[in-house]
This record gives structure tokens, C-alpha cells and sequence, in this order.
């Protein structure tokens, strides 16, 4: 990634925080497949806005994907990498499980398209104000973006993706994001995006749904969780002292 495209001055903690409100912290998976930005990528974050405390990385756990081939899941767990990294400030989305959610939504109505209105016509290059417009649902979105990705990244350097290193992914990453690569069945743009939302859902979403283990997500950026109520600090201007709460009552 080039520097324009970096995280802002303020850090990833800022950044982390202004993406939490971009997605409900305890739903499943979005529906949506909205444009994203190159600065979602690793960049140098910003010593001086570092936390105090950083989140110990959660315990790696012995999941089995259900949905995703070996190879399937070697690829998402190092996009996930990438996405949101680990660094000084704590965990990223792989160490907090966001792969392991991924696969979890592949398995719901959401990601077979159940819930979605997938009659014609289809416009590959809709504008992004009218929303989904392919015929894809998620589970065919990741299973043709994955194996199209691979397969070009074996014609470039004889070795899939999850085996280049990671300034490498990066690039490649990069490239989907911006049409640079096509992939003849899918637009390459609707599969970083789809990979990219599910990617922050499974950083900040509740632990129940497989990501955001141990909460370190919501430590990172200060965020309470599923407390009944934190109305009284809203307009403080100062750090949450309590730590955060999931839906089953696990405290950080």
C-alpha cells in the first residue's frame, strides 16, 4: 500500500473506534456489501495514541472450519491477517477469531442468500446508492473471490495467496480493492468488500458469534459491550472505567 492510503494520524485505536460504528456490535453478519477504503490495511499506527493497556492476545483454540476447504481457510485466516493486523495496540482480527466467525456465517440463512431478494434483473457495475445488485450470494461470493484470487497469485509467483509474505498480501489486497485484478466470475470489487465487512464484524461483533474473542475488539477502543446501561458517560469525555460485557455475562 502506498502511504495515501494509510491510517490516519490518529491511530489504529481511533480507527478502530470510528468502524465500530459503522456495524451493530452484537448482530450477525450485515447484508450489506458497501464500499470500502485502502485504509483499511496495516500502516504504522501512531505510538502517541497508543492504550495504556494492551490486550493480551486470546488463547488460539482448536476450531474446525465447517464451511471453508483447507485452502479456503488458509487464504481467509491470512486476508484476515492483513485487514486488521496485530501491533502494538493489541490482537487483529485473526488473533480475535474473525475468521472462525466468518465461517460460522457461512452456515446461515444470510450467506446462502435465504434472506435476500435474488430475482433479475443483475447489474455488475451498479452504483454503490443502489445497493447489491449480483446474483451471487455470500457463500458463492467467497468460494469464486478465493479460489480466483489464488489462482492468480499461482500464475504470478507459483504459490497461493496465503503463502506470500505479508507485504505481499497487502499488495495483492490492494489490487482487489481496486479492480485492478478480474476474475472472470465476480467483480473482484464485491469480494474485498464482502471480505473486508465481515472481516470488521468479526473484530467487533459479540463473542457468541465466534469473533471478538475475549473482547479485544471492544478493549482496544473502550467499548462496554452489552452493559444494560453507560448512558451517564457518554458525554464525559473521558475513559470508561468497567470493563466490557458480552450477551452471556463474560466480563474482559
Amino acid at each position: 500500500m502506498d502511504d495515501s492510503h494509510s491510517i490516519p494520524d490518529g491511530g489504529r485505536r481511533d480507527f478502530l473506534r470510528k468502524g465500530l460504528t459503522l456495524i451493530p456490535a452484537v448482530t450477525l453478519a450485515s447484508t450489506g456489501l458497501g464500499a470500502t477504503a485502502q485504509q483499511l490495511m496495516a500502516a504504522p499506527a501512531n505510538p502517541a495514541a497508543a492504550n495504556a493497556h494492551v490486550p493480551a492476545a486470546p488463547a488460539s483454540g482448536d476450531y474446525h472450519p465447517a464451511f471453508f476447504t483447507a485452502e479456503e481457510w488458509a487464504f481467509l485466516q491470512a486476508a484476515v491477517s492483513r485487514i486488521i493486523p496485530a501491533d502494538e495496540h493489541g490482537p487483529g482480527a485473526l488473533e480475535a477469531g474473525a475468521a472462525e466467525y466468518i465461517d460460522r456465517q457461512m452456515n446461515t440463512p444470510y450467506a446462502s442468500g435465504a434472506q435476500w431478494y435474488m430475482q433479475g434483473p443483475f447489474v455488475t457495475d451498479a452504483p454503490a446508492e443502489m445497493g447489491y445488485q449480483l446474483q451471487l450470494n455470500p457463500q458463492q461470493i467467497y468460494r469464486l473471490g478465493i479460489a480466483a484470487t489464488d489462482a492468480w497469485c499461482m500464475t504470478q509467483t507459483k504459490k497461493n495467496f496465503a503463502a506470500q509474505d505479508s507485504a505481499t498480501r497487502d499488495q495483492i489486497l490492494g489490487k482487489i480493492e481496486a479492480g485492478e485484478l478480474h476474475f472472470d466470475e465476480l467483480p473482484a470489487k464485491a469480494f474485498f468488500s464482502l471480505l473486508v465487512q465481515n472481516t470488521r464484524e468479526g473484530f467487533f461483533c459479540d463473542p457468541v458469534h465466534g469473533g471478538n474473542k475475549e473482547m479485544v475488539g471492544w478493549r482496544q477502543i473502550g467499548f462496554p459491550g452489552a452493559r444494560a446501561d453507560f448512558m451517564d458517560w457518554v458525554e464525559r469525555n473521558e475513559a470508561y472505567p468497567f470493563p466490557p460485557v458480552s450477551i452471556r455475562g463474560e466480563r474482559a
